[in-house]
């Protein structure tokens, strides 16, 4: 990592008061990016733009880590009917709460950088999907939108350019899966949150049938960053595999919860013990689940070296997800643990799939037999082809999602689930 980051000032969330107020972000070089674009449209022509975004790397914050530019790239060639931005706050990831960041203290840079996305795709309506229970925070947003709209930067000849474009809200209703991009869309026309099958995939056949992309909120933010600095200066920041900042979100056994900026790849003990002062009460650490509820949880003695990018964590086992870590400590009931995320997934498995409808049921029950004090120990095995009938067949990855706690939680922490299963002892005739 080529930034040292306790010299380091956060990008997304600065420490600047009242900077959620468009006056104080445009005083701090607010709207700057999208002012540079719009004054000299043919050198930051659509084309253009989407190839500085897509050599900076911002790869996706919402847990698939896909590169945002690429993903700009698929989307078609205007034919003079609607194209659609939606862009995904909904964060309903356990142990996942930094977009509440952005939206609380620097709306405007999300704003701004959906503006310019839009800009880039040649789009003129933004839809911005938020959780239900974001309810303060989506009244910040509209407080944002609508200064926006009162200072020209959406709306119809945004700052007296021939580039127009709408923004709405819409809030959710609790709804886990409605996370997941396909039936974010379907929620968003009114309809029951069911992924949908993909191909096509929504740059294709997206929202009402017309191409669509979906980006999450931080992804956005970072955009301003990449337009008013330069991709080469983005790519600086952190691993240029995963460049740029990221916002963790620390949760669980440690003495300083919260949402921390650091550059992208920050070693994971740093983040523990410097960021988050240690785990508390001076015990030791036991497990961390790196990104969020679905990515696999790694033991403490596979942490060593280890850090936060994409390239880090899959060979260490794991996935960087939403930079959602949750740090767990040496008294932590990994049987019980697991079970609690198996049973939020059955609770948010949507059913459309039949191996996630009774996959998630069945998962959470035998976890609970085995938390009890009931289990035998061919339900570990039996839970593991619960999870192997699961993987990978199913319309979206909430399955997957589901599974994977399990799987690797039995191969990682087998002896804590062997102690609390009974030897089954079979009568001879």
């Amino acid at each position: 990592m080529s930034t040292d980051w306790k010299s380091y000032k956060p990008l997304l969330v600065p420490a600047i008061p009242d900077l959620h107020e468009i006056k104080v972000y445009e005083k701090n070089g607010g709207y700057k990016a999208l002012k540079k674009i719009l004054s000299d449209k043919k050198k930051w022509n659509p084309a253009n733009v989407i190839n500085e975004v897509k050599t900076a790397n911002i790869r996706g914050r919402g847990g698939a880590g896909f590169n945002a530019g690429l993903k700009w790239s698929f989307m078609p060639e205007p034919d003079g009917k609607p194209r659609y931005l939606a862009c995904n706050g909904d964060e309903s990831e356990p142990g996942t709460f930094k977009d509440r960041k952005i939206f609380e203290f620097n709306p405007h840079q999300f704003i701004e950088g959906a503006i310019i996305a839009a800009y880039a795709m040649q789009i003129e309506v933004i839809y911005v999907y938020i959780r239900g229970e974001y309810r303060p925070f989506v009244q910040k947003l509209q407080k944002a939108i609508d200064q926006a709209y009162d200072n020209g930067y959406l709306g119809k000849k945004i700052q007296g350019s021939d580039f127009s474009v709408e923004m709405y809200t819409h809030m959710g209703a609790g709804a886990y899966i409605c996370g997941e991009e396909s039936s974010l869309m379907e929620s968003l026309e009114g309809k029951r949150g069911y992924p949908r099958v993909k191909p096509p995939f929504p740059a294709q056949r997206g929202l009402w049938g017309r191409p669509t992309t979906i980006n999450n909120i931080e992804t956005l933010a970072n955009v301003p960053l990449v337009i008013n600095n330069g991709a080469e200066w983005y790519l600086s920041i952190g691993p240029s595999t995963h460049p740029g900042p990221v916002l963790y979100g620390i949760s669980g056994h440690v003495n300083r919860p919260g949402v921390y900026e650091y550059p992208a790849g920050m070693n994971i003990m740093t983040l523990i013990n410097e960021v988050a002062g240690g785990v508390r009460g001076g015990k030791k650490l036991k497990a961390l689940i790196p990104g969020g509820s679905s990515t696999p949880p790694l033991r403490a003695d596979m942490l060593d070296g280890v850090s936060m990018d994409s390239d880090s964590l899959r060979q260490a086992g794991s996935m960087m997800g939403t930079a959602g870590m949750v740090v767990l400590d040496e008294d932590t009931d990994m049987v019980e643990v697991i079970w609690r995320i198996s049973y939020f997934y059955d609770h948010e498995s949507c059913g459309q799939c039949t191996p996630c409808r009774e996959g998630t049921g069945w998962l959470q029950k035998t976890l609970r037999k085995i938390m009890e004090g009931n289990g035998e120990m061919r339900d570990l095995d039996i839970l593991l082809a619960i999870c192997h009938g699961m993987e990978g067949r199913t319309i979206c990855a909430l399955a997957d999602a589901a599974a994977w706690p399990v799987r690797y939680s039995i191969e990682r922490f087998r002896d804590e689930f062997e102690k609390k299963c009974k030897k089954t002892v079979y009568a001879v005739a």
